[in-house]
């Protein structure tokens, strides 16, 4: 089923992509694409518009379709449902980490308030 969704999404791409580049701007004329006025023949009195409009407007609810339905195959082929997928934590190794934590040494807070350095001051060059 899914082979099938996939194949038919692909399809509706390149029609939607064929459907688009058909389609005339606001100031073209029907007549440029078609011929003098093989438009009003080929689709009638009103015109390409209409049709070309409808048939991408189609192609594109079957494009958004498939999409979700290709997006729900996905998700539950995954594995995700009420788990956001974060790592399990033990118990015991949270307190053997947080218990090795504590025996990192720290400085004296009389030691790291000290304005004494390694590295001597620059000289005044008054």
């Amino acid at each position: 089923m899914e082979t099938v969704i996939v194949v038919v999404h692909v399809i509706v791409a390149i029609a939607i992509v064929g459907l688009v580049l058909l389609q005339q701007g606001k100031g073209a004329d029907a007549g440029a694409s078609f011929g003098a006025g093989a438009s009003q023949t080929v689709f009638g009195a009103s015109g390409s518009g209409n049709f070309l409009v409808r048939a991408t407007t189609i192609a594109a609810i079957i494009f958004f379709v498939t999409s979700l339905s290709l997006a729900m195959f996905a998700r539950n082929q995954s594995g995700a449902g009420s788990t956001i997928g974060l790592p399990v934590v033990n118990q015991d190794i949270l307190e053997e980490t947080i218990s090795a934590q504590s025996d990192i040494p720290a400085l004296e807070a009389s030691e790291a308030t000290s304005n004494q350095s390694d590295i001597p001051a620059l000289p005044d060059n008054n």
